[in-house]
């Protein structure tokens, strides 16, 4: 059984400032959020972060939609207007007490808020901050807008996915935006821990396009190593064979088929002996070489048989495999319930809402419950007593002003 002091996580005490929206900047919060820290969303009144309203699906009329709430669980809101001097004055003691901050603002913005590098040192030379933008602060294309969708295009992640005879095709979900959310956390990280360190490189500068570059990992390197232009194989893998999906008597299975020991134990299974002993397929060069040969025998071989009996036939010879399910499928596996990817929580007018967990999880630890994505400003005057020690009339004051929501 944990203790009091187990159940703690460790970045409990930090706060965050979240001054982004969409997705890839409330990810990185919600990353932060889960493993403890203070987030505070920072949002425009009576509109809020975009994604708000971005349906369907919606929770009910009046929102929040799948996509706000995939993002921001576990925050705090406080909605303020930064078009008002009083407003940026607010950011600006806000930024003063925090140990981060994160931010997707456009670049001609930045310095109307305040909000560059030197300015925020000024204001807090113990800040970490992470400024994610499309394309980086830095070369020719600084000021140009990211769009996710855009990215995985011109980063070359849609050239190499599809059929390889069918147009290039995006990710099914915004990758981009994901895949940069969690190189922001992990910057933010390493600042906090360099911080303690005296380290004074404090301030990061994430861009879609270079996360999503980066995340090409083997196949770049191939394009870098040979020269050659990296071609789409579908669901087959360029330098493995067989990994790739199949179609079965009632569905699909990927045969993912990592070394020759596992093929030899495929062939076994499945009473072909002769293809191991073939030497156009004993070795996994010979297999990539003869790709097409070889998948043209499997492919009737796997209709034969359900998924489910591949399954358990595959399970029992150590063959790695594994069904295409669908994402209710997924949500609702043994597996996911098992280690909690789907929690239940109620915001804060009474609403039942499902979310997805967090994928952090801390052995002998008991599960987290995490705050709902908040309201558009819910939290505005407990963050202002809990952050600056604000009292009700100062609140009130700042709300006559108009600079809060």
């Amino acid at each position: 059984m944990a203790d009091e002091h187990d159940a703690r996580r460790p970045l409990e005490g930090v706060k965050v400032l979240d001054l982004s929206r969409i997705l890839a900047g409330p990810l990185c919060g919600q990353i932060l959020a889960d493993l403890g820290a203070d987030v505070v969303k920072v949002e425009r009144p009576g509109v809020g972060d975009d994604t708000r309203r971005w349906g369907p699906p919606l929770l009910d009329d009046d929102g929040p939609s799948a996509y706000y709430l995939s993002a921001n669980r576990g925050k705090r809101s406080i909605a303020i207007d930064l078009a008002r001097p009083e407003g940026r004055e607010l950011l600006a003691r806000l930024i003063a007490c925090s140990d981060a901050l994160i931010e997707n603002f456009r670049t001609e913005t930045l310095d109307k808020l305040g909000l560059e590098a030197e300015q925020l040192d000024r204001l807090n030379p113990r800040l970490v901050a992470c400024s994610i933008s499309g394309f980086g602060r830095t070369g020719p294309m600084r000021n140009v807008p990211g769009y996710d969708f855009v990215v995985q295009g011109s980063s070359g992640l849609m050239s190499i996915t599809g059929e390889p005879d069918g147009p290039p095709m995006k990710v099914g979900v915004a990758i981009a935006d994901v895949l940069t959310g969690l190189y922001a956390a992990v910057s933010l990280l390493a600042g906090l821990v360099g911080r303690e360190q005296g380290d004074a490189g404090r301030f990061f500068d994430l861009a879609l396009a270079d996360c999503t570059l980066a995340s090409l990992v083997n196949v770049a390197q191939a394009a870098l190593l040979t020269g050659d232009r990296p071609q789409r194989y579908g669901n087959a893998h360029p330098h493995i064979v067989p990994y790739q999906m199949f179609a079965t008597r009632d569905g699909y299975l990927i045969l993912a088929v990592g070394n020759d020991a596992q093929w030899r134990r495929f062939c076994e299974a499945v009473g072909r002996q002769s293809w191991a002993d073939d030497p156009r397929f004993a070795t996994n060069p010979a297999r990539v070489q003869h790709r097409d040969a070889l998948i043209r025998q499997i492919e009737p071989l796997m209709t034969t048989r359900t998924t489910a009996d591949w399954e358990t036939l595959l399970a029992a010879a150590n063959v790695p495999h594994g069904r295409v399910a669908h994402v209710d499928e997924a949500l609702a596996s043994e597996q996911a319930r098992a280690r909690e990817m789907v929690v239940a929580c109620r915001d804060a007018r009474g609403r039942a809402v499902q979310l997805v967990g967090s994928p952090i999880h801390w052995r002998g630890r008991p599960p987290q419950r995490p705050l709902p994505p908040p309201e558009l400003g819910e939290h505005t005057e407990l963050v202002l007593r809990d952050w600056l020690g604000y009292d009700a009339a100062t609140v009130e004051r700042l709300r006559a002003s108009g600079a809060l929501g």
